[in-house]
């Protein structure tokens, strides 16, 4: 088991989400070169954790989005995204305990700014998203770490393997959606694993098996 390296992992991501988001805080890096030090602020929403009502809510698949990212060679970090989730929470603000979540995304999303690379992705030697079309992240545990932060332990099916992991998550945002009328809540978590345990073994090490997922999690009230 990998408990350990798990929670040392999870510590890691509450303590990235507490300070910025992955793109405010590349922002606030070069900000910080040109401006004396300068960081930018990371992005809020609407809202408060007090205004979040129990009861079902479905992912929003427009608004959910999943970035990754990797080391290249040792020389610069690559990223890529995937969209298209689906599933359902059931949350009870008051108990988080009682928390229910699950959520899928179809393996065939993943885009990258390399159209050859994408491709190579979705292969045998990668995701094989045809025998594997779908990745699947089911929640055993959410606990509250303060006010606004929360540590989601589940489990993660990719690539045919499930592996136990943790998301280090941070509420966003809560307010009636102008557009469809319904109540909606958004969440920022981050993700650490190892591709290689999923048997995502391609180019490793050369580009690296620690593989950080951003997810912006938009749900609705149904």
């Amino acid at each position: 088991m990998r408990k350990a390296p798990l929670l040392g992992a999870a510590a890691l991501a509450l303590a990235a989400l507490a300070a910025t988001p992955l793109l405010a805080q590349q922002d606030g890096d070069h900000a910080g070169h040109r401006g004396g030090g300068m960081m930018a602020e990371p992005l809020h929403g609407a809202g408060t954790p007090a205004d979040v009502k129990a009861g079902t809510y479905a992912v929003e698949p427009g608004h959910t989005q999943v970035a990754f990212s990797v080391s290249h060679m040792g020389i610069s970090p690559f990223a890529g995204t995937f969209s298209g989730a689906s599933g359902s929470m059931q949350l009870d603000p008051a108990d988080l305990s009682k928390t229910k979540l699950t959520v899928t995304i179809p393996t065939a999303s993943v885009q990258t700014t390399s159209a050859k690379l994408t491709e190579e992705l979705n292969s045998a030697d990668w995701l094989d998203s045809g025998k594997f079309p779908t990745a699947t992240f089911v929640a055993t545990s959410v606990k509250p770490m303060g006010e606004s932060m929360a540590m989601i332990e589940g489990s993660l099916t990719l690539h045919g393997v499930t592996k136990p992991v943790m998301i280090g998550a941070r509420f966003f945002g809560a307010a009636q959606n102008p557009m469809s009328k319904k109540d909606s809540i958004g969440f920022l978590g981050r993700m650490v694993i190892h591709r290689s345990e999923f048997g995502v073994t391609k180019y490793v090490p050369l580009v690296s098996d620690e593989t950080v997922l951003v997810i912006n999690a938009a749900f609705e009230k149904q």
